[in-house]
This record gives structure tokens, C-alpha cells and sequence, in this order.
């Protein structure tokens, strides 16, 4: 009005019935939620299935000026908000509970994943998940993977970062198989199998199947097993290293994997 009428700010604001202060007070709220405004568009562009929690820890860790009201606010008013399917609770009878790992290698999860490439081979990914962490130390990607590959991805991933004191894993014929069982004799490692048809009971590494299917698998498209392979293997990399995890207070799992370690120094 004041452009557009050349007319000054105190005539301005009286007509409209607005104070001074007031009108003064939006334009530097505007000004100051500029830049906020372009990164949290720069970041919701590039991580279209985030909320606006998660996006607010991202902009917290890149050192912006942000709150989880503010950052939500404008989450609103750019029109990112997305429609989230309310999914149906299933209640399990009988549901064996363990109680929760404080410690890294305490127990892993794992679990297998199948998802297609061009032209519509079928591949499978065997996940593995520390419940201390969540850190996912390795996604092993091919057209087949018996007891024996299981076997030596997890002693890969054990000269690595140590030996899991238990694993928890479903019934499936490469996890029930004489090869993984003489491999947790000789390791020493114990396998807790959870009960045939409940998954719940493998909460931890079915999250992480679910955030890997909603933010890799449905986002990509894998033209070759190499292609998935390396599409996976970023996801996996920006999983531990970037993504904040709701359940560790939004650090990523690794961030959280290396205070832990200071606390017990």
C-alpha cells in the first residue's frame, strides 16, 4: 500500500487499522525466515519423504536458526506438509518381548528384503541392524543369498566391529539351515528366532526394512544388480552417517554409536 499509493508508513497502518511496531515487527520476521525458508525447500526437495521433525534436526545440525515450531510453521506455509497412510495396528497375542539392548553388539537384527530390477529380476537384500545403535553395518545385495553367504557377510561385518553377544531372526530355511547354526556355535553368538508369522517381534530390523523400502527402494529405479548395489550402499552410508533417527534423540546412528563409546571409555 505504501508503494503502490506513495503514501507514508503512519498513514499506511492507520487506514488498515495496523501498528506501527506491528508492521515493522513482520517485515524483519520475514527477512529473518528468508533464508531458513529457501534451505528448508533445498532440504524437503531433496528428502521428500522427511517430516518436518527430521528436517528440523537437519537444519539444527547444518547450524541454522531453527525450532521445531518455526521450522514447522514454514513447513506449512510452503506447502510441504505430505499425506502420511495411517497404517492398522496389529495387536499380536502371546508377543514374546526382550528388553531393550543399552549396549553396542548386544544384539543384532536381521532380515531379508526383495525388491526387482530392469527388466523385472528379482533381487534380495539381507539387512542387519544393531537394536543398541541402529546402526546398519551392512546390506548385502544379490540374485540369491543362502546360509553360506549369510555366513560370511557376518563374519565380514564381525572382523569389522566385533562379535554380537545374540541375533535375532526369523525362520526362514538360510537362517534355520546347518550353516548359520555351526557358524553361532564356533562364534559363539546366540540366535534367538522369533515366533513363525509374527514379525513384531523383529521390530527393530522391520523399521529399518520399512524406512529402506519408503526412502531407496520406491524413490529408485535400478536399471542393473550393480546400479541397485550402489543405490543402496549411498542409502545405507547417508542412513548411519546423516539421517536423523527419532528413537536416539535425531542423531544419526553413527553420531550416537560414537557417544556411547565415550560414555564407556
Amino acid at each position: 500500500m505504501e508503494v503502490e499509493y506513495q503514501m507514508s508508513e503512519r498513514h499506511a497502518c492507520r487506514l488498515v487499522g495496523l501498528g506501527r511496531s506491528t508492521h515493522r515487527y513482520r517485515l524483519r520476521k520475514a527477512g529473518r525466515d528468508s533464508e531458513l525458508r529457501t534451505r528448508l525447500k533445498e532440504l524437503a526437495a531433496k528428502r521428500m519423504r522427511f517430516g518436518y521433525r527430521r528436517l528440523t534436526a537437519m537444519l539444527v545440525r547444518e547450524g541454522m536458526p531453527a525450532n521445531h515450531k518455526r521450522v514447522y510453521r514454514l513447513y506449512r506455509e510452503e506447502g510441504l506438509a505430505m499425506r502420511i497412510r495411517q497404517r492398522r495396528r496389529i495387536h499380536w497375542k502371546g508377543m514374546v518381548t526382550r528388553p531393550a539392548a543399552t549396549r553396542p553388539n548386544e544384539r543384532w537384527s536381521i532380515d531379508f528384503v526383495s525388491d526387482c530390477v530392469s527388466p523385472g529380476k528379482m533381487i534380495r537384500m539381507l539387512t542387519i541392524v544393531d537394536e543398541c545403535t541402529r546402526e546398519c553395518p551392512a546390506i548385502e545385495v544379490d540374485t540369491s543369498l543362502g546360509g553360506l553367504r549369510v555366513r560370511r557377510v557376518l563374519d565380514r561385518i564381525v572382523s569389522a566391529r566385533g562379535r554380537p553377544e545374540a541375533i535375532v531372526l526369523d525362520n526362514g530355511p538360510e537362517f534355520r539351515g546347518r550353516a548359520l547354526a555351526a557358524w553361532s556355535e564356533e562364534r559363539g553368538v546366540r540366535l534367538e528366532f522369533i515366533q513363525p508369522g509374527k514379525p513384531v517381534q523383529n521390530a527393530y530390523v522391520e523399521s529399518f526394512n520399512g524406512r529402506l523400502r519408503d526412502e531407496c527402494l520406491n524413490a529408485n529405479w535400478f536399471t542393473s544388480l550393480n546400479d541397485a548395489r550402489c543405490k543402496i550402499e549411498s542409502w545405507r552410508q547417508d542412513y548411519n552417517q546423516q539421517r536423523p533417527h527419532s528413537s536416539l534423540d535425531y542423531l544419526p546412528p553413527a553420531e550416537f554409536a560414537r557417544t556411547q563409546a565415550e560414555m564407556s571409555a
